[in-house]
């Protein structure tokens, strides 16, 4: 029934059943042991060089100890090790922010680097598809370096050829959960490379109570919180415009009443003005003293008060042609800042065809014009929908706290904000653990950062209203 193979092709058949192709064995080359004994050394070599260039301090103590082992005797081995050891201890009591910067991390980065991420890198680069298998050799990212500080680990990446920053934030929930951490962020730092951010604690899950009003008067960034990284929050309303975005409770007046706060002593002294639009009556109404009868909350109120501030913006912009571009807070020409609470009421859900075009078109106006001339507009909604607020992209500063669905996380900070992290979306509707915390996006950042407002309570209100009552009788 079947043919005798010719030469030796006999041996190599496996299978010669009537029902399966004939499969051969494939060529095997026989490597001689001292070519595989001299490429095991070379990598050996490599890996040892790379090692001691990418860890210097980790291979160099060591083999410091061995040498003084191989001459001295264990004694003094003994003896230096334990010195060592006391002077750490004594400078991470002594100065324990050096001692964390300049060895501390360094140290939690190399435990986490070999206890974590080398550990599992080629999985969760195969399971979650970074990895690249082609012609049957494996294609992986490399982790370049990891870099540790009190709250986050931080891993600088080498993509692959071909790849885009795309592929890595659409598993960013692939890659926390393959670290185990409970979020992943991702930025691009340049051509080719990329830094994952894992957090390992969370330094906004306390609320943060009022913070102490500052001693000079400014109009510069003003403080109100604290981001993530534990560094305070200043917020630029001096020059910009803030739009703040977020679902009932989450936090929006902590934003209006921080900025307020910071403001107090510049307004006590003449050279800022808030100017606030209160259509709810509830949030900005309880300290309306503050704003010197600056305040509306009928909506025709409101119309009349945006309607007067484009007018001190148009007479400003007059005075100042030909001889200046910016503006200088002074006690004749102050900063002005116009808070407006709820401006979607005002701007979508207003009856008033009449009064919601007038509304509109002011804002438009002070949005576009307002910057350069001293008057800026903060501007807190819930529905960021375009429908909603068609003027959201003249607003340079956007703040997104919590929201309802992913999609609204784009709408208030940009698109592929949600991709890079800002999971605004997720964020506790528990008020001791969400309420103020936002995530930010600046004018002169495009990546999102996590924040959380200082809380202000009606105690701290009061507080506010008497001290600048106080500078009324004074004067």
């Amino acid at each position: 029934m079947f043919k005798r193979l010719p030469g030796d092709q006999a041996p190599n058949l496996v299978s010669t059943t009537p029902d399966t192709a004939v499969v051969f064995r494939p060529a095997v080359v026989r490597t001689p042991a001292l070519v595989t004994l001299i490429i095991y050394a070379c990598r050996f070599v490599v890996a040892l060089v790379r090692t001691v260039w990418r860890h210097p301090v980790a291979c160099c103590v060591p083999a410091a100890l061995g040498a003084v082992w191989a001459l001295y005797g264990w004694q003094l081995t003994v003896s230096v090790a334990g010195f060592v050891v006391l002077a750490l201890l004594a400078w991470a009591y002594g100065a324990p922010d050096s001692f964390a910067r300049l060895v501390g991390w360094r140290l939690l980065a190399w435990w986490r680097l070999m206890s974590v991420y080398r550990r599992h890198w080629h999985a969760v680069m195969e399971v979650s598809g970074l990895a690249r298998r082609i012609s049957g050799r494996v294609y992986m990212p490399r982790l370049v370096k990891v870099q540790c500080d009190g709250w986050a680990d931080r891993l600088t990446v080498r993509m692959l050829d071909g790849q885009a920053v795309k592929d890595w934030t659409d598993r960013t929930d692939n890659l926390a959960q393959g670290f185990g951490a409970v979020s992943c962020r991702v930025a691009l730092v340049k051509g080719g490379r990329l830094v994952l951010t894992f957090p390992r604690s969370d330094p906004l899950a306390a609320p943060i109570p009022a913070l102490a009003i500052p001693n000079e008067p400014s109009v510069g960034p003003v403080e109100i919180g604290k981001q993530e990284d534990g560094r305070p929050l200043k917020l630029k309303v001096h020059g910009t415009h803030v739009l703040i975005a977020g679902a009932t409770g989450a936090g929006k007046g902590s934003f209006l009443w921080d900025t307020i706060r910071g403001l107090l002593p510049a307004m006590r002294a003449g050279l800022a003005e808030v100017w606030a639009l209160d259509p709810k009556l509830m949030e900005l109404s309880f300290g309306r003293e503050l704003f010197q009868g600056r305040y509306a909350s009928d909506p025709a109120d409101c119309a009349d008060l945006l309607d007067e501030a484009v007018t001190v913006m148009q007479k400003r912009a007059a005075r100042f042609a030909g001889l200046q571009r910016s503006h200088v807070p002074t006690i004749e020409d102050p900063f002005v800042l116009v808070l407006v609470d709820e401006v979607a009421f005002l701007t979508a859900y207003q009856p008033d065809k009449h009064l919601r075009q007038r509304i509109s078109a002011a804002l438009a106006t002070l949005a576009t014009q307002g910057r350069s001339v001293g008057v800026g507009v903060m501007a807190a909604l819930q529905d960021p929908r375009k429908e909603v607020m068609n003027i959201r992209n003249l607003f340079p500063d956007k703040i997104a706290l919590r929201l309802d669905e992913s999609e609204q996380v784009d709408m208030v900070l940009g698109d592929g904000a949600r991709d890079r992290g800002a999971l605004a979306d997720h964020i506790s509707p528990v008020p001791e653990l969400g309420a103020g915390v936002a995530y930010m996006r600046l004018e002169t950042s495009p990546e999102p950062v996590r924040v959380r407002a200082a809380y202000v309570s009606d105690d701290d209100i009061r507080e506010m209203v008497a001290l600048f009552t106080e500078r009324g009788e004074a004067a």
